[in-house]
């Protein structure tokens, strides 16, 4: 996690619109209404203010997704620890999903394996990473 200046949404997801696990994760997670507004942002399309403060963290979009809330930058495993904890129950992805994130030693085991499948299945579609688009 790391401190940023707080934006005025209640929820920013930045994710890389040209993954499709990514982008049907964003699509089918159910924020509980506590998170507040929430933002899509693709990766590739932004030119939001959080992108700068991205870079400025260091923060690796090809290692992971990032998720802007109340300042703080949570990246990969941590975001998704995050998400879990703000997602409803409701649907079997949503509590899949919660079960396996929640915990945040069952996040940072999950993460890695779900990234190299994202960076494989980029690759087999003709798709550049983030770092080279």
């Amino acid at each position: 996690m790391t401190q940023a200046p707080p934006s005025d949404q209640g929820l920013i997801i930045v994710y890389d619109g040209e993954c499709p696990f990514c982008a049907a994760y964003v699509r089918m997670t159910r924020l509980r209404a506590a998170a507040g507004p929430v933002l899509l942002l693709d990766a590739r399309e932004g030119t939001h203010p959080v992108m700068a403060r991205i870079a400025q963290a260091g923060l690796d979009l090809d290692a992971g997704m990032v998720v802007e809330m109340r300042g703080a930058l949570y990246h990969g495993d941590a975001a998704l620890t995050l998400l879990a904890g703000l997602t409803t129950r409701s649907g079997l992805f949503n509590r899949l999903t919660a079960w396996a994130f929640a915990a945040p030693w069952r996040a940072r085991l999950l993460y890695p394996p779900m990234v190299a499948g994202r960076n494989l299945t980029l690759r087999l579609l003709g798709r550049r990473k983030l770092g080279r688009a």
